[in-house]
């Protein structure tokens, strides 16, 4: 018999390491991930060909001196391209207007309308249901050349705005001249409500009702129900539609460009206009791809504060 030791309940029992797996297993594994993985690869080859390397490709042009014209090659400048954007008085003047576009037009107008929109088609009839989802969805399936036209017949000079506005004797202008700025970011609103309203219908569907009752029993009222009870539940598909709808509004160029084209004087130039004019018009492909990349940066920075929004549980 083996002695035990005093203060110890028995034999020591030793454990032996555990002898690693097999080669044929650890290649038996790394076959069934490569094959589960082949469905992946025609997705991966298309983001390759058509996502990452266009991109990878304007990251190198965006460091060059690159011309549509006057040009037999292109040489290297560094961050001169970047350098010049910032001190140019026309690009400070495109990012400010890009934020105003993005604020008023998204940030406030698609995402409150929308949402406005939705929690009064839930307590509509299923006429005027069909109705105004069937105007507001018009709007955003249209192409945005044509919406573009539409609303510069409601906003010129002798455009239908101003003809309501005579006709109950107020007084009438030029809204393209005077206010550009506000006219497209009106029209933005117009066309892309639908998307936000859409998105809160299908939120608020997926609140209990028995939520809502239970509040209405304890007297709150409508503000009040909103705010304590209907926002915090979708606060994540505010938080979606947030960062869906600025990522949009900020690459918005034919909607502005058939209503104003920039103008007058750039009061209405948005970055991707500016880019435009720079790399077609002035021909400084090079200017204009770093301008581009600047404007990927602000979209990146708002996808960043949105999705740190996100992970946040309710």
């Amino acid at each position: 018999m083996t002695a035990t030791a005093p203060g110890h309940a028995g034999p020591e029992i030793r454990k032996t390491p555990a002898s690693p797996a097999p080669s044929g297993a650890r290649t038996g594994t790394v076959r069934r991930s490569l094959f589960r993985a082949l469905p992946l690869s025609p997705a991966v080859v298309l983001l390759v060909l058509f996502l990452a390397g266009p991109i990878a490709y304007c990251v190198v042009i965006a460091f060059t001196d690159l011309q549509l014209t006057g040009q037999a090659q292109e040489s290297f400048v560094g961050f001169d391209n970047f350098t010049r954007a910032f001190k140019d008085e026309a690009f400070l003047n495109a990012v400010w207007l890009t934020l105003v576009f993005t604020v008023l037009s998204s940030l406030i107008g698609q995402n409150t309308l929308g949402l406005a929109l939705a929690s009064l088609m839930q307590r509509a009839s299923k006429p005027v249901r069909t109705l105004t989802g069937g105007i507001v969805v018009t709007a955003w399936v249209l192409p945005e050349v044509v919406a573009g036209f539409l609303l510069y017949a409601f906003f010129r000079r002798e455009g239908t705005l101003n003809a309501i506005l005579d006709w109950l004797h107020l007084p009438s202008q030029n809204w393209l001249f005077t206010l550009p700025i506000l006219a497209v970011s009106f029209a933005n609103v117009w066309r892309g409500t639908a998307f936000s309203m859409l998105v809160y219908s299908a939120a608020l569907n997926e609140i209990p009702k028995e939520v809502t009752e239970a509040a209405e029993v304890d007297g709150a009222s409508g503000w009040r129900r909103m705010w304590h009870i209907t926002l915090p539940m979708i606060r994540r598909s505010i938080g979606t539609n947030l960062m869906l709808n600025t990522l949009q509004t900020l690459s918005v160029f034919g909607l502005i460009w058939v209503m104003t084209r920039g103008g007058p004087s750039g009061k209405s130039q948005t970055l991707p206009l500016f880019m435009y004019e720079q790399a077609f018009q002035n021909s400084l492909i090079g200017y204009g791809t770093a301008v581009a990349l600047l404007l990927l940066l602000i979209g990146s920075l708002f996808s960043v504060v949105y999705l740190r929004l996100l992970r946040t549980e309710v």
